[in-house]
């Protein structure tokens, strides 16, 4: 089992990562020092497949298991109020500590609820999907959607650990496993060119979830989300690089009103929209461009574009948090392993890439 280290301004976090990780959580949470009860918190479907797992690792040790819905159109206020309540009513107090088990959404809304829930709580994540063991689960950000745009309400709060297990992924369905592996392909692409080429020649492995090419770029990613978030982690300067594809990704699942996409579709998309409008705008070589599109689709079919027009999806961009005086920032690739943050977009290039993206391929 390996240790990473995150800076945060409340103090150092470890990643705990490695297989059999998950077996050594309660004792880990032990180790943090004095806290008051445990309340593991997760959803009904993920608590099917590894509830029996989890209430053995923490039995006798945590208060209560708290469970609420984990879809996208979940995210919102309303199950930040039901699980508060929850916790109300099963006895927690301001020395409470919340594990947060499952993926993103999971995450996102325990993450918020743990800095709300009088006016903070100690938090611990065991992410159990891919995107949130490489992504979601680092770096503090939590927040919940409103039906204007995605993770507009929430806060920076970093937990005092996160233990990766990429054995708790083997339930994971194949399609929520090919989501995570688009934030991969992100982290290739943003700062990683040698992950990018392991994804290029290693792709049918990890497609396969062969263990050793997992653990590589599972533990590839970490370390540059480590890295990233420690350097910046309110998102004031260098952070902005994981926002990749993002500006797309959030209008998409918008619009859709997070009901037909999963993130890491709607990121898979927004890279291939933000590669075709860098090349539009002399940024990236069409070549890197082809290399990153064809890597995206290897993975697999991306659900169809929405039946929605680029004035709809423009506007949609900015209600975005990354919009400025409502001037629309991209993060756009100049080649494979570096970025640019801030770039503006002419209206009509942005418009003509989306309606491109609309005619790849059936629209539902």
């Amino acid at each position: 089992m390996k240790k990473i280290k995150v800076q945060s301004t409340s103090g150092t976090y470890e990643i705990l990562f490695g297989r059999r990780a998950a077996a050594q959580s309660a004792k880990a949470v032990a180790g943090l020092g004095r806290q008051g009860s445990i309340f593991l918190v997760s959803s009904p479907r993920v608590w099917k497949y590894l509830g029996a797992r989890l209430d053995k690792i923490f039995k006798g040790v945590h208060r209560a298991t708290l469970l609420f819905d984990d879809r996208e159109a979940a995210k919102n206020l309303s199950t930040v109020e039901r699980t508060c309540r929850q916790m109300v009513r099963a006895g927690a107090d301001r020395r409470a500590l919340l594990v947060a088990i499952g993926g993103g959404v999971v995450g996102d809304v325990a993450g918020f609820v743990a800095a709300s829930y009088a006016r903070g709580v100690q938090l611990v994540h065991i992410p159990t999907t891919l995107v949130a063991q490489v992504d979601s689960a680092i770096g503090g950000k939590t927040g919940v959607n409103l039906p204007e745009g995605k993770n507009l309400v929430g806060a920076f709060y970093p937990a005092k650990l996160v233990v990766a297990d990429p054995e708790l992924l083997r339930t994971l369905p194949q399609r929520e496993y090919r989501s995570g592996i688009y934030e991969i392909i992100k982290y290739g692409a943003i700062g990683d060119a040698r992950l990018f080429r392991f994804l290029e020649q290693n792709l049918e492995k990890i497609l396969r979830r062969d263990p050793a090419a997992l653990d590589f770029v599972i533990e590839r990613s970490i370390l540059q989300k480590a890295r990233v978030v420690s350097r910046d982690e309110r998102e004031s300067g260098l952070r902005e690089i994981l926002n990749f594809g993002h500006t797309f990704a959030h209008a998409l699942e918008s619009v859709t009103r997070y009901r037909k996409y999963l993130h890491g579709e709607a990121v898979g998309w927004g890279m291939i929209a933000a590669s075709k409008l860098a090349v539009s705008s002399g940024i990236f070589p069409a070549k890197d461009s082809g290399r990153l599109i064809s890597l995206i689709s290897g993975v697999g079919r991306l659900p169809p574009w929405p039946d929605a027009s680029p004035v709809r999806l423009i506007a949609a961009m900015q209600a975005d948090k990354k919009t400025r005086a409502g001037r629309l920032r991209f993060v756009l690739p100049e080649k494979i392993g570096k970025v640019r943050c801030g770039a503006e977009a002419d209206p009509q290039i942005l418009s003509d890439i989306l309606r491109e993206c609309a005619s790849a391929g059936p629209r539902k």
